[in-house]
């Protein structure tokens, strides 16, 4: 299943793919600190969440419980190849490259890659 998420969504998913299920007063009190939103901005996301088939809720006794119908590496996933599409032209190398030339990876950054690499057999060993 391929939803595309926003910055905002991306908020709300977190907490909920964490803990699930959540309330709305749950989820309005995880992103009170990071986000100022009041109960209905975060019912108003979980309805258009619900619309895009990212979560769906179950009547509780007291409150709707909402649950993540979409997986969190699916979504990483989806937003990596987006991102890659739209900035490097869907190069993988053409995004090192530029994170190599802008001298912004770490050592441990570069182990880690390598690290990934190796995993995957690209690694001459």
């Amino acid at each position: 299943m391929k939803i595309n998420l926003s910055d905002s969504e991306w908020k709300l998913m977190n907490p909920l793919w964490e803990q699930p299920p959540m309330t709305i007063t749950e989820l309005t009190a995880a992103l009170r600190d990071d986000t100022g939103w009041t109960k209905n901005t975060v019912i108003t996301m979980l309805s258009r969440l619900e619309a895009k088939g990212a979560v769906r809720h179950e009547e509780g006794p007291r409150a709707k419980h909402y649950y993540p119908c979409l997986i969190r590496e699916d979504a990483a996933q989806a937003e990596t190849e987006s991102f890659l599409g739209k900035v490097y032209g869907g190069s993988l190398g053409l995004m090192m490259s530029a994170m190599v030339d802008s001298r912004k990876l770490t050592e441990a950054d570069i182990a880690e890659l390598s690290a990934i690499l190796e995993k995957a057999g690209g690694a001459e060993r």
